[in-house]
């Protein structure tokens, strides 16, 4: 099934060119008729998808998708709308971006697809850390995966400055235990967007990125 035409594509490049209010209000239409409702309908059929391999409770699509409009409140940079649209597939959708889950972002130059956990709290580092440590091996396998490193890549995520006493033997083991966060993203080429087998290729990522969901959602078991 085709959920996007060139039209997606092309609103967000008139719109980086004419980020202003004025510009989108003006095409408000096309927004709503190209971007906004085939969104939504990719992310509800994804999100149906997931629910057969995980609990997404009572999550609805609109739940898991980001607004278009940029917090600028504290931003120098003030264009008004970001030039992608996000979804967070999770249980708890866009508001806790904490949760290891599924997270796309469909831009004009590139399909990204996320996993992991990209803002943990303080308590929940700390739990992913024990887990760390008391999984090691398993940890390692999952992130060394063949089919995990070739979608993915190496795990992302700023780390500590300092390490502390109570880390510095066991980072010498796995330095992954100096993350704060642990998030992994695939970048794929913008005609995907367009294609027939977009939902078969993001579940394609899902499957190969869930071991390692999984690793962290037991992590937060705890917390």
């Amino acid at each position: 099934m085709i959920y996007f035409s060139h039209e997606y594509i092309r609103f967000f490049e008139q719109l980086s060119l004419n980020n202003n209010k004025d510009w989108f209000h003006t095409h408000k239409k096309d927004y709503e008729t190209f971007v906004k409702i085939p969104f939504e309908n990719f992310v509800s059929r994804l999100t149906k998808e997931i629910s057969k391999h995980e609990v997404l409770g009572t999550i609805q699509a609109k739940q898991c998708i980001s607004r278009i409009n940029r917090d600028i409140r504290f931003s120098k940079d003030k264009p008004p709308y970001n030039l992608h649209l996000n979804a967070f597939i999770t249980p708890f959708g866009s508001k806790d971006k904490s949760f290891p889950g599924l997270f796309i972002r469909f831009a004009p130059d590139m399909v990204g697809i996320m996993g992991g956990c990209y803002c943990p709290s303080k308590e929940q580092i700390n739990a992913i850390r024990d887990h760390i440590t008391e999984n090691l091996s398993a940890f390692e396998n999952l992130y060394s995966n063949k089919s995990f490193f070739e979608k993915f890549g190496n795990i992302k995520g700023e780390t500590m400055k300092r390490i502390p006493i109570e880390l510095k033997e066991i980072s010498e083991l796995e330095k992954l235990i100096l993350n704060k966060q642990w998030y992994f993203v695939a970048e794929r080429e913008p005609e995907l967007l367009l294609g027939e087998n977009l939902l078969e290729k993001v579940m394609e990522y899902y499957f190969i990125a869930k071991p390692l969901n999984d690793f962290f959602k037991q992590a937060l078991k705890a917390t």
